[in-house]
Protein backbone atom coordinates (compact mmCIF):
# COMPACT_ATOMS: atom_id res chain seq x y z
CA UNK A 1 0.00 0.00 0.00
CA UNK A 2 2.64 2.39 0.43
CA UNK A 3 2.47 2.96 -3.37
CA UNK A 4 -0.34 4.67 -3.46
CA UNK A 5 -0.87 8.84 -1.60
CA UNK A 6 -3.19 9.27 0.96
CA UNK A 7 -5.98 10.42 -1.64
CA UNK A 8 -5.35 7.44 -3.82
CA UNK A 9 -6.18 5.14 -0.98
CA UNK A 10 -9.27 7.11 0.30
CA UNK A 11 -10.87 6.50 -3.51
CA UNK A 12 -10.00 3.23 -3.66
CA UNK A 13 -11.71 2.93 -0.42
CA UNK A 14 -14.20 4.39 -1.77
CA UNK A 15 -14.77 1.95 -4.56
CA UNK A 16 -13.80 -0.76 -2.43
CA UNK A 17 -16.97 0.45 -0.37
CA UNK A 18 -19.31 0.41 -3.74
CA UNK A 19 -18.63 -3.24 -4.02
CA UNK A 20 -18.93 -4.48 -0.81
CA UNK A 21 -22.28 -5.24 -0.98
CA UNK A 22 -22.94 -6.19 2.50
CA UNK A 23 -20.71 -3.47 4.38
CA UNK A 24 -18.84 -6.60 5.88
CA UNK A 25 -15.22 -5.09 5.44
CA UNK A 26 -14.37 -7.65 2.57
CA UNK A 27 -15.31 -8.86 -1.10
CA UNK A 28 -16.67 -12.09 -1.65
CA UNK A 29 -15.57 -13.61 -4.60
CA UNK A 30 -18.62 -12.75 -6.84
CA UNK A 31 -17.84 -8.82 -5.68
CA UNK A 32 -14.54 -9.30 -6.15
CA UNK A 33 -15.70 -10.58 -9.37
CA UNK A 34 -18.04 -7.40 -10.20
CA UNK A 35 -15.49 -5.04 -9.29
CA UNK A 36 -12.45 -6.48 -11.64
CA UNK A 37 -15.48 -6.83 -14.59
CA UNK A 38 -16.35 -2.86 -13.65
CA UNK A 39 -12.80 -1.53 -14.76
CA UNK A 40 -12.65 -4.28 -17.51
CA UNK A 41 -10.57 -7.11 -16.10
CA UNK A 42 -12.64 -10.63 -17.21
CA UNK A 43 -9.59 -13.37 -16.13
CA UNK A 44 -11.05 -17.08 -17.29
CA UNK A 45 -12.03 -18.74 -14.65
CA UNK A 46 -9.10 -20.41 -13.60
CA UNK A 47 -7.19 -16.89 -13.59
CA UNK A 48 -9.48 -15.35 -11.51
CA UNK A 49 -9.22 -18.58 -8.75
CA UNK A 50 -5.41 -18.24 -8.99
CA UNK A 51 -5.82 -14.31 -8.50
CA UNK A 52 -8.62 -14.56 -5.38
CA UNK A 53 -5.35 -17.45 -3.70
CA UNK A 54 -2.48 -14.86 -4.37
CA UNK A 55 -4.86 -12.28 -2.89
CA UNK A 56 -6.37 -14.08 0.36
CA UNK A 57 -3.29 -13.84 2.29
CA UNK A 58 -5.21 -14.70 5.60
CA UNK A 59 -7.19 -17.53 4.05
CA UNK A 60 -10.32 -16.88 4.62
CA UNK A 61 -12.34 -16.92 1.41
CA UNK A 62 -12.46 -13.01 1.39
CA UNK A 63 -10.86 -10.55 0.10
CA UNK A 64 -10.39 -7.43 2.69
CA UNK A 65 -9.22 -3.98 1.29
CA UNK A 66 -5.28 -4.51 2.19
CA UNK A 67 -5.52 -7.70 0.84
CA UNK A 68 -6.52 -5.88 -2.30
CA UNK A 69 -4.43 -2.72 -2.33
CA UNK A 70 -1.01 -4.91 -1.29
CA UNK A 71 -0.90 -7.37 -4.02
CA UNK A 72 -2.55 -5.02 -6.78
CA UNK A 73 -1.16 -1.89 -6.74
CA UNK A 74 -1.42 -1.35 -10.72
CA UNK A 75 -5.21 -2.89 -10.65
CA UNK A 76 -5.62 0.24 -7.70
CA UNK A 77 -4.32 2.51 -10.47
CA UNK A 78 -6.77 1.17 -13.12
CA UNK A 79 -9.20 1.45 -10.60
CA UNK A 80 -8.82 4.97 -10.27
CA UNK A 81 -8.41 5.74 -14.05
CA UNK A 82 -11.77 3.94 -14.66
CA UNK A 83 -13.55 6.06 -12.09
CA UNK A 84 -12.18 9.28 -13.34
CA UNK A 85 -13.40 8.21 -16.61
CA UNK A 86 -16.87 7.14 -15.34
CA UNK A 87 -17.13 10.58 -13.88
CA UNK A 88 -16.35 12.38 -17.29
CA UNK A 89 -18.39 10.51 -18.99
CA UNK A 90 -21.13 10.57 -16.54
CA UNK A 91 -20.53 14.75 -16.42
CA UNK A 92 -20.92 14.77 -20.45
CA UNK A 93 -24.71 13.16 -19.62
CA UNK A 94 -25.51 15.06 -16.99
CA UNK A 95 -25.52 18.60 -18.95
CA UNK A 96 -27.31 20.46 -15.98
CA UNK A 97 -24.61 19.52 -13.17
CA UNK A 98 -27.58 18.40 -10.73
CA UNK A 99 -25.23 14.71 -9.94
CA UNK A 100 -28.21 12.84 -12.17
CA UNK A 101 -29.35 12.03 -15.29
CA UNK A 102 -32.41 12.84 -16.25
CA UNK A 103 -34.26 11.25 -19.30
CA UNK A 104 -34.26 14.38 -21.32
CA UNK A 105 -30.37 14.74 -20.78
CA UNK A 106 -29.75 11.00 -22.08
CA UNK A 107 -31.93 11.33 -24.73
CA UNK A 108 -30.33 14.29 -26.05
CA UNK A 109 -27.20 13.05 -25.29
CA UNK A 110 -27.20 9.88 -27.23
CA UNK A 111 -28.71 11.93 -30.44
CA UNK A 112 -25.81 14.52 -30.36
CA UNK A 113 -23.58 10.94 -30.39
CA UNK A 114 -25.50 9.82 -33.22
CA UNK A 115 -27.45 7.30 -31.53
CA UNK A 116 -31.16 8.95 -31.09
CA UNK A 117 -33.19 6.40 -28.99
CA UNK A 118 -36.86 5.90 -29.33
CA UNK A 119 -38.98 6.70 -26.50
CA UNK A 120 -39.38 2.75 -25.96
CA UNK A 121 -35.41 2.30 -25.53
CA UNK A 122 -35.11 5.39 -23.56
CA UNK A 123 -37.87 4.60 -20.98
CA UNK A 124 -35.84 1.05 -20.99
CA UNK A 125 -32.66 1.96 -20.44
CA UNK A 126 -33.98 4.57 -17.77
CA UNK A 127 -35.83 1.23 -16.36
CA UNK A 128 -32.79 -0.89 -16.01
CA UNK A 129 -30.48 1.59 -14.72
CA UNK A 130 -32.51 3.50 -11.74
CA UNK A 131 -32.02 1.30 -9.28
CA UNK A 132 -34.29 3.32 -6.54
CA UNK A 133 -37.30 3.94 -9.01
CA UNK A 134 -36.91 7.94 -8.64
CA UNK A 135 -36.88 8.27 -12.86
CA UNK A 136 -33.14 9.82 -12.99
CA UNK A 137 -29.72 8.27 -12.74
CA UNK A 138 -27.27 9.42 -9.72
CA UNK A 139 -23.90 8.42 -10.63
CA UNK A 140 -24.08 5.42 -8.05
CA UNK A 141 -26.24 3.86 -10.28
CA UNK A 142 -24.42 4.89 -13.73
CA UNK A 143 -21.48 3.10 -11.91
CA UNK A 144 -23.62 0.09 -11.23
CA UNK A 145 -24.70 0.41 -14.94
CA UNK A 146 -21.14 0.51 -16.68
CA UNK A 147 -19.99 -2.39 -14.07
CA UNK A 148 -22.80 -4.64 -15.41
CA UNK A 149 -21.20 -4.15 -18.84
CA UNK A 150 -22.79 -0.56 -19.63
CA UNK A 151 -21.69 -0.87 -23.51
CA UNK A 152 -23.98 -4.05 -24.55
CA UNK A 153 -27.03 -2.89 -22.21
CA UNK A 154 -26.89 0.33 -23.59
CA UNK A 155 -26.11 -1.63 -26.99
CA UNK A 156 -24.02 0.83 -28.20
CA UNK A 157 -19.74 1.11 -28.60
CA UNK A 158 -18.60 4.07 -26.24
CA UNK A 159 -15.03 5.38 -26.64
CA UNK A 160 -14.32 6.11 -23.27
Amino acid sequence: MAALGKHELGQLREIFARFDMDSDGSLTVLELAALLRSIGIKPSGDEFHVLVENMDSNGNGAVEFDELASILPELTNNILNNREQLTAVFQMFDRDGNGYITAAELAGCMAKLGYPLSYSELTDIISKADFDGDGVISFSEFSAAMGKSAMEFLGITLLL
